[in-house]
Parts: structure tokens; C-alpha cells; sequence
């Protein structure tokens, strides 16, 4: 599972309201949890600092931490 999609649904977090939280279509957030779509880094950080994780654990499968 991707770890944007498995952060989000560890902390009971839609992707509309990640959406709306970083400026970004829910398409794009979609694509994002998916994989069918890679953020940007500037953007991958922006949605680090909004879910209060660090990039690395959007990048690593290191979640349970959490």
C-alpha cells in the first residue's frame, strides 16, 4: 500500500480533505495514494508537514511509529 494512502487511513484522514488542505485537486491526491502519480518534492514535504510526519516516512515503510 503506498504510505501517503496507508498515513492517511492510519490517522482517519480523507484524501478530500488532504486536497483541500494542500491546494491540490483530489485527482492529483488520488494519484498520489495510488501510485500512478509521484509528488513532487516541494509537495511530498507540504504533505509531510500537514499529516505531522516526516517525508522519510512517506518515503519508508516505518508507519507503525506513528
Amino acid at each position: 500500500m503506498n504510505l501517503i494512502k496507508k498515513t492517511l487511513k492510519k490517522k482517519g484522514i480523507t484524501q478530500t480533505w488532504l486536497a483541500k488542505q494542500t491546494g491540490k485537486s483530489y485527482t492529483s491526491i488520488n494519484e498520489y495514494a495510488r501510485n500512478k502519480r509521484q509528488p513532487s518534492l516541494d509537495d511530498l514535504y507540504h504533505i509531510a508537514k500537514i499529516l505531522e510526519v516526516s517525508a522519510k516516512d512517506l518515503l519508508m515503510d516505518n508507519i507503525e511509529a506513528l
